[in-house]
């Protein structure tokens, strides 16, 4: 009676548990395809779960960083979805290879056609951005999900060091070191498939020249052997020349 008493405690314990984390996990983020390395580009998606279980996800719209703008935003094209990008004119215009960029993506915006997100499930929303800041070790997306029920979740507050977790995170992409620079790598690279070309080469002359010996005594052999037959049948004539006599 006591341990069905301390299980079903547990279990109800469990079950809350389960309640308060559970937003945790379902918040709107961000994530790199591989690596986000400052000074680069590098394909993000943004995943939207859907918290509810009355109504489907129909709108997102993020915010991108106006202290770190990006030069170059293009968003994937996601079935079923509409997309829409709203550029802004930079009061400090970007330097790009070379070339002054004054306005920038401020907004992308994505409308379902149909239901969109329904509940139990996520969409991905892939983008391409570039170029990375070298400034700063994070980017920070302010989100807006509209539910079809006209609910809208602000994941807008920025994490802080050292805190907790806010109830409404916004997503936030980790930058990573800058790539090295290939040369390095090019150069060494060519410089072993020039010592495998090399080796090969030697051993195809050695292999060469192994056959040209071999060759070579091939053909000493049979002059020694039609010698050899030579003197044979020389001696075997003679040898009747001697019996007949």
């Amino acid at each position: 009676m006591k341990a069905s008493r301390i299980a079903a405690a547990g279990a109800v314990a469990g079950v809350a548990v389960l309640a308060v984390s559970s937003p945790c996990f379902a918040h709107v983020s961000v994530q790199p395809e591989g690596e986000a390395a400052k000074g680069g580009y590098a394909v993000v998606g943004f995943k939207v779960p859907n918290e509810r279980d009355d109504a489907s996800t129909t709108k997102l719209e993020v915010t991108f960083p106006s202290d770190h703008p990006l030069s170059s935003v293009l968003p994937q094209p996601v079935e079923g979805w509409d997309i829409k990008v709203t550029k802004a004119h930079l009061a400090k215009p970007l330097e790009v290879h070379g070339k002054k960029i004054d306005e920038a993506v401020t907004k992308v915006t994505w409308t379902a056609k149909g239901e969109g997100i329904k509940p139990g499930f996520f969409q991905k929303f892939p983008v391409s951005v570039g170029t990375l800041p070298e400034d700063t070790d994070q980017l920070v997306f302010k989100a807006l999900q509209t539910y079809s029920s006209k609910e809208v979740v602000r994941w807008i507050e920025v994490p802080q060091e050292g805190q907790e977790e806010p109830e409404n995170p916004a997503p936030v992409l980790d930058l990573t070191a800058p790539a090295e620079d290939g040369h390095g790598h090019g150069a060494a690279a060519d410089d072993k498939a020039s010592d495998d070309a090399e080796q090969a080469s030697a051993e195809m002359s050695a292999a060469s020249d192994d056959s040209g010996g071999t060759d070579t005594t091939a053909r000493v052999l049979g002059v020694v052997g039609i010698v050899v037959g030579v003197a044979g049948v020389a001696y075997g004539v003679l040898a009747g020349r001697r019996r007949t006599a």
